[in-house]
């Protein structure tokens, strides 16, 4: 445990002195506030296409943000020489992992909750706050991308010998998990027996964390009538008062089996040398 807390104390001083953090931490909080415009032109609340397309821009954003930095914080580990050097001290593997992921984590959520606690804060004095419901969700919604995408960063990371390799993987994922994910949807669901359609879906769904979290929070902000009859099941438990317990449940699963997966390829690198 305490290795685990200075690697993720060594993570968050690196992850605040790394000028990334800042270039996105900007970007992060001009979207915020261009999201607060149209707030001042339309009533924020609940589902509609005002809050669709808020969605929309976090869900292109904050991935993107995630994989990069997540990614880049392992392999830099491999180029710089960290990760032979701290493999010489009796530190666990698992606890550098966990380390790097809970470190991470912090400075993602930071960046997440500056840039929405500003646009909260600037539409209270202007005299349009937000619905607190939608707030609260999309803020949520924000935080679930990143815990579960940077959980695919450190996959990336682990795999990746340099910072081009995971730049490369990183925006291919990116590209297939949030811009491409309807149509490969769409081609591989045509190509099934219609017995098949429902079980398929629900299986590239939960591997897809931008579609498992996008479906959620749409299905909470009240728009589960257009995903159309493919996800009634979904809305029916989403929709029930332990649907946010059982979506924490598959999130808490997901980032599990992942870091699970991301140990078992350091340890194996650390035991070939």
């Amino acid at each position: 445990m305490a290795d685990m807390i200075q690697i993720a104390r060594r993570e968050v001083k690196m992850g605040f002195r790394n000028p990334w953090a800042y270039s996105f931490l900007i970007l992060f909080c001009t979207f915020s506030l261009s999201l607060l415009l149209l707030n001042s032109q339309n009533l924020v609340e609940g589902y509609s296409g005002t809050t669709g397309s808020m969605l929309n821009l976090v869900l292109y954003l904050l991935p993107l943000m995630t994989l990069f930095l997540g990614s880049f914080s392992l392999t830099s580990e491999k180029e710089d020489g960290s990760w032979q050097l701290l493999s010489t001290y009796p530190i666990g593997t698992m606890s550098f992992i966990v380390g790097k992921y809970v470190g991470l984590s912090i400075v993602l959520i930071t960046i997440v909750a500056f840039g929405y606690g500003l646009m909260g804060i600037i539409s209270g004095v202007v005299g349009n706050p937000l619905d607190a419901v939608t707030y609260l969700l999309f803020l949520a919604f924000s935080c679930g991308l990143v815990l579960l995408f940077l959980t695919l960063a450190l996959f990336i990371g682990s795999l990746s010998r340099n910072r081009w390799q995971a730049l490369t993987i990183s925006v291919t994922v990116w590209f297939f998990a949030v811009i491409g994910w309807p149509t490969l949807l769409l081609s591989v669901l045509g190509l099934m027996p219609y017995l098949w359609v429902k079980p398929l879906l629900i299986i590239l769904t939960l591997i897809n964390p931008a579609e498992l979290v996008r479906l959620f929070v749409v299905i909470k902000l009240g728009g589960g009538s257009i995903l159309g009859p493919e996800y009634y099941q979904w809305v029916e438990w989403v929709q029930q008062p332990s649907g946010s317990w059982i979506f924490i449940g598959i999130c808490l699963f997901w980032i599990t089996c992942s870091v699970l997966a991301v140990y078992a390829i350091w340890e194996r690198g650390r035991s070939h040398g």
